[in-house]
């Protein structure tokens, strides 16, 4: 694909960095000094949501990284698609929210996350400007879009068990994320379960009011692989992580390039692009065991509300889904 006249003006930026240019080169030259084959095809998805994703795959690291291999790129709506891709074998590495990982290893989907691509207040639930709904006790009854599957749609069930609502109180419409906004605009729905960028371009384009927040039930963004491939591509994993930490911290050095970057991806206003991201925290991308209290913390909706199969221990899946294995120190030696 052509960079547009405008990315053309920021993405050489990147590369302008001798050091940048020099830690990528080495991604590709070390990673695999070890007996590991690198791998002949790497399969990753980008989301609007991840917008890490964007710049990885914009400026070409994992290219970089695997000098000679063959690097497919996936376009992903949300966790529901992405987990879906990887379960399939569509993509070797995907970008969700962490708790539609754990639902997916829950129900069986070999999942491990290893990397944090956002901590990001990317979901609340929305009504349209003159909705004359006030709390959440006032969605009873209500319609409400949300993509089953999604970070948006358990923190729907978490915000509804707040005010003793639960999904049989609701009518929860299964729509992806684009098509719940359009039904919210066009009154199809009292409430949406948004996602950015298009709950923040909902915002400034149609006046669409966040009728619930709460911050501590939006879940982090985790980059996940198979079981499988992190046993057999542990190197693999670790160069593609060492890629992603590049594509982070050229986002932090360079934020107006980066809006830039996910307003000509998303096709949307430059405003919209500034509002997602002033949402979203790039600055802790490791699994900690904080993350994996956090995790367990929301177990509890997921066996009350019949998500998980009966009999599975939440919190034993949490255990065996996160693996800070491939943090700091191992990418460190790439």
């Amino acid at each position: 694909m052509l960079a547009s006249p405008r990315r053309r003006a920021f993405i050489p930026l990147a590369f302008a960095s001798r050091t940048l240019a020099a830690l990528v080169l080495a991604l590709g030259t070390a990673s695999f000094a070890a007996a590991e084959q690198a791998p002949g095809e790497v399969r990753l998805d980008y989301a609007y949501y991840s917008p890490v994703s964007l710049a990885l795959k914009h400026l070409g690291l994992v290219e970089k990284a695997f000098p000679g291999a063959k690097v497919s790129w996936v376009f992903s709506q949300g966790s529901n698609r992405s987990l879906e891709y990887l379960n399939t074998g569509g993509v070797d590495f995907a970008s969700s929210a962490s708790l539609a990982a754990v639902l997916a290893r829950a129900n069986g989907s070999p999942v491990k996350s290893v990397y944090v691509y956002s901590r990001a207040e990317w979901t609340a639930l929305v009504v349209p400007k003159d909705s004359p709904l006030k709390t959440l006790a006032d969605l009873k009854g209500k319609k409400i879009a949300a993509t089953k599957g999604t970070d948006p749609y358990l923190f729907t069930l978490r915000a509804l068990a707040t005010a003793g609502l639960n999904k049989g109180d609701v009518e929860l419409l299964h729509l992806q994320h684009p098509d719940g906004r359009t039904a919210l605009e066009k009154g199809e729905v009292d409430a949406w379960a948004g996602l950015d960028p298009h709950m923040a371009a909902s915002q400034l384009q149609a006046g669409s009011r966040l009728l619930y927040r709460n911050k501590d039930f939006n879940s982090y963004g985790v980059v996940s692989v198979t079981d499988t491939y992190a046993k057999v591509h542990p190197e693999a994993v670790h160069s593609v992580i060492a890629a992603y930490e590049q594509a982070r911290e050229w986002a932090v050095a360079h934020p107006e390039d980066f809006a830039q970057l996910l307003a000509d991806e998303s096709k949307l206003p430059l405003d919209v692009a500034k509002l997602q991201l002033s949402r979203t925290d790039l600055s802790q991308p490791w699994l900690t065991a904080a993350d994996v209290a956090a995790s367990k913390g929301a177990a509890p909706i997921l066996v009350a509300e019949e998500l998980v199969r009966k009999g599975v221990d939440v919190n034993q899946v949490i255990d065996t889904l996160i693996d800070p294995a491939f943090g700091p120190t191992a990418v460190a030696k790439q």
